[in-house]
């Protein structure tokens, strides 16, 4: 599984910082067709579980989504293996802390309904799949993650935390972030958030520790461009973003996908 939790860092203090003005070209036309994106509703098993101890969702959970289950036992909470005899109910005692609780229930009732991010979702990888033809369209589930990581991406799939989208004002944030992280943990940024982390684990910046911040930079700012494009809005704003949006206004010829690929850096201008 492709782990980038470590971007969020870097994601988030780039959608912070204060941008130039600048305005994105609109949509080229398309035409092709894409299947419905749907989230799956992995989080009901879950909850389900996690609330009421019910065996057979917890069955149906290891049934339907062993990869997802074994990614959120293992690599998400970090409880241990799947095949570890004690792992189920390990499960359940973690998730028994009443502010958990309150948790999975108020994110249940939040998300009842996703039929607004099932339609951006659909549109957005409707144009990606047009200007990127060798993108393959994920498989989307939301999760409960205990607030341990906001997108989840493996090789074929993304997770989305609901708990991690509970709103600005949402009163147990409060206890643990501040207002600048509070502000990229509403129902708004599911849609951004899954098209970056997803295009983020697709393109990839080779040695991303070991390289310059400013290639780092612009980057992820690369990405944030695309889904900005993407979404229609510029949602993404920074320096750098702008920086790339010069740099394609300037070299209008480059398709999304030759600007997805292209890693040379030194080209791009630094204001």
């Amino acid at each position: 599984m492709v782990r980038i939790s470590y971007f969020i860092g870097c994601i988030v203090a780039v959608c912070l910082l204060t941008a130039c003005d600048f305005k994105l070209k609109p949509f080229d036309e398309v035409v092709a067709e894409v299947q419905e994106v749907k989230i799956q509703r992995y989080d009901r098993l879950e909850s389900l579980y996690l609330t009421t101890g019910d065996f057979s969702a917890l069955q149906q959970m290891s049934t339907d989504y062993p990869i997802e289950t074994r990614t959120l036992i293992e690599n998400v909470l970090g409880l241990g293996t799947v095949d570890d005899p004690e792992i189920n109910s390990r499960l359940l005692r973690f998730f028994q802390d009443s502010v958990l609780q309150v948790m999975i229930s108020d994110a249940e009732v939040q998300y009842a309904n996703m039929d607004d991010l099932n339609k951006d979702l659909t549109d957005a990888f409707h144009r990606l799949t047009v200007w990127v033809p060798s993108l393959k369209v994920p498989m989307l589930y939301a999760q409960i993650c205990a607030l341990d990581q906001s997108i989840v991406v493996g090789d074929a799939s993304v997770g989305i935390c609901l708990d991690k989208y509970l709103g600005a004002d949402y009163g147990l944030y409060k206890r643990f972030y501040d207002e600048q992280q509070r502000k990229t943990m509403t129902r708004q940024y599911i849609v951004p958030d899954v098209l970056a982390f997803y295009l983020l684990s697709q393109y990839p910046l080779p040695n991303f520790r070991t390289t310059e911040q400013r290639v780092r930079d612009l980057h992820i700012a690369k990405i944030q461009w695309v889904v900005n494009k993407t979404i229609g809005n510029h949602f993404f704003k920074s320096p750098y973003v702008n920086i790339i949006n010069r740099f394609t206004a300037k070299n209008p010829g480059m398709s999304v996908e030759e600007i997805l690929n292209d890693l040379d850096y030194d080209k791009y201008p630094t204001r």
